[in-house]
């Protein structure tokens, strides 16, 4: 409920400001438009925005992040053009927008990898998909039957109850049953990264930008990312080490891997989904201009940064000695 109130909050705001900034033409990049994405995805869109707004003084973008179906129903209800979710929209969505002369284009971003952290003391390096669903279901509730070691109860911690990411692991993982009475809601991502720092026991389970180590530099600014872009290699971050990143394996699989971006590309790490951005947007629009820069090669360049895998933009492959 005070999700909703405060989406409502800001749906009021985006409509003052418009009334603020009428003077100011309406173009592919200059104006005031919102955005309504998943708040798994809100560290990449923040610097996506901020690089669009910085390239572009005269544009405005407003984001706001809550749920998977907030945001699908902030679409469907006409209250904002431009949507970024872990899915395509269902027919029946396509078909309703099209009765209210909306036509929705979609795009694929990025793909995004969900990571398992832990508390940098855990001597657990790795987790087979059937362990960590042993682990959600609460069939296994102590680390020491997953290895011998003291670090006692296992608590699962995710964002909050709504999230795509708990969807995408009851679904993924235990084909829509229930987790086991271990498992906790936070209420973001910057407490499951707390969490994990503070409690031993902690498995966090997060999207992985979360937990690249430029997630938390503050003295990056928007002009710096900007420039960034015009070089031609891109330097990718690595985790950040306040927390442990563990390896996942599939059940029939011996090797582990974390989730680098070559790992997720070749599909070697098995927990990912695919990032959409959705708009209803006309062409010529202050939101169709910023779904084309997302969408293009600089939007791209910035997902790549981020740590997860862009949809359009290869990873490089580097050997460290």
């Amino acid at each position: 409920m005070k999700r909703y109130i405060k989406f409502l909050f800001v749906i009021s705001i985006i409509v003052v400001l418009s009334s603020c900034v009428g003077k100011t033409k309406n173009t592919s990049t200059s104006g005031l438009t919102s955005l309504v994405c998943d708040d798994s995805f809100e560290n990449i869109m923040n610097q996506e925005i901020g690089v669009f707004e910085y390239i572009y003084p005269n544009a405005s973008v407003i984001p706001y992040y809550t749920n998977e179906r907030a945001a699908v129903d902030s679409l469907i209800e006409l209250k904002t053009k431009t949507i970024v979710i872990p899915r395509e929209l269902t027919k029946q969505e396509k078909d309703y927008l099209k009765s209210k002369d909306r036509n929705a284009r979609s795009c694929k971003i990025a793909v995004d990898a969900i990571a398992l952290i832990v508390n940098p003391e855990n001597p657990v390096e790795i987790l087979s998909l059937k362990e960590i669903s042993e682990i959600l279901s609460g069939k296994v509730t102590e680390w020491n039957q997953i290895e011998p070691n003291k670090t006692g109860k296992i608590q699962v911690v995710f964002d909050h109850q709504g999230s795509s990411t708990v969807k995408y692991m009851r679904d993924s993982l235990l084909n829509g049953g229930d987790f086991g009475p271990n498992v906790y809601a936070q209420n973001s991502n910057d407490e499951v990264f707390e969490a994990v720092q503070k409690i031993k026991g902690a498995i966090g389970i997060i999207g992985v930008s979360w937990i690249s180590s430029d997630m938390r530099s503050a003295e990056i600014t928007s002009e710096h990312r900007a420039k960034s872009l015009e070089k031609q290699d891109t330097t990718i971050s690595s985790f950040d080490n306040r927390i442990k990143v563990l390896k996942v394996h599939r059940d029939d699989e011996i090797e582990a891997y974390k989730p680098y971006q070559a790992y997720i590309y070749d599909g070697s790490y098995p927990l990912f989904r695919s990032i959409y951005m959705i708009t209803t947007a006309a062409n010529g629009s202050i939101a169709h201009g910023f779904y084309s820069f997302v969408t293009g090669f600089k939007g791209q360049k910035i997902i790549q940064m981020t740590g997860i895998l862009p949809a359009t933009v290869q990873p490089r492959m580097v050997n460290l000695n």
